[in-house]
């Protein structure tokens, strides 16, 4: 007997923001989630009085100001500014690349200089429309920044040659002539104060969630209980694989609690040399200036070390593969679930994309309109 008008399966940025909408209005939802918390990848938990991001560093960013506006209905954020730094065998660099990065490198004072310097290098390279990352890399910032900033890098993160990967992964890159240190180019920047749990737990309040629920091992019951179901879960999982896997990438993180105040001086350092092992180091207390939730310093600090890795049954999915082959086994499954009439797909694995904050938010939103006309 249905209960509900939609069951939603996970309770990360897209189910949440979809369940809060639809309760909005009026609609009964049962929000499940097979992990133990809510807030999907973008969990944080109270460590050492810091609000420690479990599956990785998120920063919230968004030029879209209806999105902005909503996500603050539900927390405060802070004026937290992203700047990370590049760590090449000691050597430190500016993130994103800019004026800063272009003077350590080559000495260049003036952005014509630097312009001219990256010229330079891309004629010498040959490359004129570039083909695969590495020559999109090399005609954004030249050889010199590509080998020592980029290649390696790379390569931990997607576990193939850069000569391998598509272009358009390297085209976020933020590339700049000024001294800007913000990695985002983005109008409304920060971190919600109290973290992103407390921010997810505000958009659930009212609606009914259990957790440590296995969709899967429960469906038929599950799907019973409402009229529509909201996926948010791979979407070869749904369809028990019938066409094979999808390929994504997985990260391992190695959190640390320290007994000093300080470790490296920034929420986040990238290690772009091939030779250490893992990708980055991020300094969680940096997210909220090092400062507890009266305002005083924080005597510890806590650290997590990521490793990427090849998804493999059981890890966690974190980067869809967007290659070829994985885009053309997609469309097959895309093609599965446009035949399921009461199953929206929905968010990073249900749609197999990349996806940031603000677009997930802003695809939950937009479906819920449409759902509601």
């Amino acid at each position: 007997m249905q209960k509900y008008n939609y069951l939603i399966v996970g309770a990360g940025l897209y189910g949440a923001v979809f369940a809060q909408q639809a309760h909005a209005t009026g609609k009964s939802v049962l929000v499940i989630d097979k992990r133990p918390h809510i807030a999907g990848n973008v969990y944080t938990e109270e460590i050492a009085g810091i609000n420690v991001h479990k599956y990785g560093a998120h920063i919230f960013h968004t030029n879209n100001r209806e999105v902005w506006d909503y996500v603050n209905r539900f927390a405060e954020f802070n004026r937290f500014t992203n700047s990370p730094v590049a760590n090449y065998h000691g050597e430190l660099y500016s993130l994103p690349f800019n004026m800063y990065t272009f003077n350590k490198m080559w000495g260049v004072v003036t952005p014509e200089e630097a312009v001219a310097k990256i010229e330079e290098q891309k004629k010498a390279a040959g490359i004129t429309e570039p083909k695969n990352l590495e020559e999109q890399a090399i005609s954004l910032v030249g050889t010199d920044i590509y080998e020592k900033l980029v290649k390696g890098y790379t390569e931990k993160q997607w576990g193939r040659p850069c000569k391998e990967l598509p272009a358009f992964i390297i085209k976020r890159l933020p590339v700049r002539l000024t001294f800007d240190n913000n990695y985002f180019n983005a109008l409304y920047q920060g971190i919600p104060i109290g973290g992103y749990t407390k921010m997810v737990g505000n958009m659930l309040d009212g609606i009914e969630v259990r957790l440590n629920t296995d969709y899967f091992e429960h469906k038929a019951e599950l799907g019973a209980l409402a009229e529509k179901v909201v996926y948010t879960g791979p979407i070869d999982a749904y369809f028990n694989y019938c066409y094979g896997s999808l390929e994504y990438r997985s990260v391992r993180f190695e959190t640390e609690v320290l007994d000093k105040p300080n470790f490296q001086g920034n929420a986040a350092v990238n290690y772009t040399d091939r030779e250490t092992p893992w990708t980055r180091i991020i300094e969680h207390k940096w997210f909220e200036f090092g400062k507890d939730k009266d305002g005083n310093d924080l005597p510890k600090t806590v650290i997590s070390r990521e490793y990427s890795s090849e998804w493999k049954p059981g890890d966690e999915p974190y980067y869809p593969v967007n290659d070829e082959k994985n885009g053309e086994l997609y469309a097959k499954y895309k093609a599965l679930a446009a035949g399921e009439e009461n199953v929206i797909f929905g968010g990073r694995l249900g749609e197999y994309k990349y996806y940031d904050m603000d677009a997930v938010i802003a695809a939950a939103l937009d479906r819920v309109k449409t759902e509601m006309i």
